[in-house]
């Protein structure tokens, strides 16, 4: 039955399709665009679930293969798609967080929703491609909705922001492009089983100088995704710029699409160069770490706060990719969807008191728990999960970087811990500012608390938290398989310093 249905392929083009097909009705038409929208992202969030129910654990290799000739040249290019455990958890993570950005929007016009469901696209083939001249086109594919979300729709700084945004990523991309087409050229494939099979022996490839510039090629281009320290600073602004759904999809999705290129490409096709490379890797992820902390204790927007807590998340997602520990890269893993739902969600929650007030200040608002109790309620939940409490998703993850890091890099895990320390000072002071103490602007009185339209899109991630933080093998299980084969692959060739 598995291989009768293209799931993958459904997965990956029906929201563009969709898109396509909504793009000619005109405004008067908007509700229809919403619904129909909102309609077909949860079908893909039903393939996704589909896929996730039949997905065999205990198989090893990709999983719902689909494979045709694209591009029939002396170097064939194939349009490929396929899953394994990390990346079908970031296929699920995409296709339960776009109902609830769209669900979010139900304010926007036609073309925002639009742009929406192109984005999703982008980024299911990403997630999905298993040869990299395709894996490319997606990774460029999904930069045009979001660049287009921040500068059409987003804050009054948002052509600055957009720009900058593009900018960064299409310098990192050309790296990419390059280092990809000489891998192509040299193997004679762009199949990413291939050449993960093929690279870390190559002879063709044999140089170490030159795995270790095409490794750099990939690893900028997903550093600045991530964003890695000091590859950041194009994040805080687009987050500030972008609207709620284009923060939520940013921080909940795309910048996993740079950890997931470092554990589907760079760690797997030069190990070696991995090994190389990994002190400095990890010393820009503790620094990542602190300075992003610190960052978000200064700031007094909320979005901004949020925005560089991310760059502290990551870090810690970076520390576990790198730290040659089955523990620690599965709990990078984890943390990559536990960052995406928590920080998803603080976004939506930004989103719901502007969309009230017009103000994302924190010294806009105090006392709002004795206004919003409800909300109140939801925040201090998200919150806790951002800090990791036990109990709740983030906790986990959390805890296995560190453990799993310790034993490689227990000096850099030492320093990392601190971060844990500085991100529950400012996630707690921001509550408190906000929701404790005297209301200290009569106007926030006439605020309303959340109704059901905001709790539609609130309850599903606040159930997800508290599901992950009890029944974390929920993912682990799954991705158990491919985190053993890529910290293998990266062990084979760890220099004296490296993981056994």
């Amino acid at each position: 039955m598995a291989e009768s249905i293209p799931v993958l392929t459904l997965i990956t083009f029906l929201p563009a399709a969709a898109g396509l097909l909504l793009s000619p009705l005109k405004a008067e038409k908007g509700a229809i665009v919403r619904w129909a929208a909102l309609g077909v992202s949860l079908v893909v969030l039903g393939l996704s679930a589909w896929a996730w129910s039949r997905f065999d654990p205990a198989s090893e290799g990709m999983q719902f293969r689909e494979h045709a000739t694209w591009i029939p040249l002396s170097i064939p290019i194939h349009y490929t798609m396929g899953l394994d455990g990390i990346s079908l958890a970031l296929v699920a993570l995409t296709a339960f967080l776009m109902p609830l950005a769209i669900r979010a929007s139900w304010h926007q016009s036609n073309g925002f929703i639009i742009a929406l469901l192109f984005l999703e696209s982008g980024m299911m083939g990403a997630f999905c491609a298993l040869d990299l001249f395709l894996f490319y086109v997606f990774w460029e594919a999904m930069l045009i909705p979001m660049y287009l979300l921040i500068g059409i729709w987003g804050g009054p700084r948002r052509i600055y922001a957009s720009v900058k945004f593009i900018l960064y990523t299409i310098v990192g991309s050309v790296l990419m492009l390059a280092a990809i087409i000489y891998c192509g050229m040299q193997e004679r494939t762009f199949d990413v089983m291939e050449l993960a099979s093929q690279l870390p022996g190559s002879r063709t490839i044999g140089d170490p100088g030159t795995r270790q510039l095409l490794f750099l090629a990939f690893a900028v281009s997903f550093a600045i995704k991530v964003p890695l320290f000091p590859f950041h600073t194009w994040l805080p602004d687009a987050h500030v710029e972008a609207p709620t759904a284009g923060s939520v999809i940013l921080a909940g999705v795309l910048l996993k699409m740079g950890t997931y290129g470092f554990i589907r490409f760079a760690i797997p096709f030069f190990p070696d160069a991995a090994n190389h490379f990994t002190p400095h890797i990890v010393a820009l992820a503790v620094i990542g770490i602190i300075y992003g902390s610190l960052m978000a204790m200064a700031q007094s927007d909320i979005k901004k706060l949020v925005a560089y807590s991310s760059v502290a998340h990551l870090g810690f997602c970076m520390l576990g990719l790198f730290s040659g520990t089955v523990q620690g890269v599965q709990g990078g893993v984890l943390q990559m969807i536990n960052h995406g739902l928590s920080t998803g969600a603080l976004f939506l929650l930004v989103g719901i008191i502007y969309e009230k007030t017009h103000r994302r200040g924190v010294d806009d608002f105090g006392g709002m728990a004795k206004i919003m109790p409800v909300y109140a309620v939801l925040f201090m939940i998200v919150t806790l999960s951002s800090i990791g409490l036990p109990g709740l998703n983030g906790f986990v993850g959390e805890f296995l970087v560190l453990l799993g890091s310790f034993k490689n890099h227990p000096y850099a895990t030492g320093f990392a811990s601190l971060g844990v320390v500085l991100g529950a000072v400012y996630m707690l002071k921001l509550y408190r500012d906000v929701f404790f103490g005297p209301v200290t602007r009569p106007e926030r009185e006439k605020v309303t608390d959340v109704g059901a339209a905001e709790l539609s899109y609130l309850v599903p991630v606040i159930a997800l938290i508290f599901l992950l933080g009890v029944l974390p093998n929920l993912v682990m299980t799954r991705t158990q398989n491919a985190v053993e084969s890529v910290t293998e692959r990266y062990n084979q060739f760890s220099t004296p310093r490296g993981a056994k």
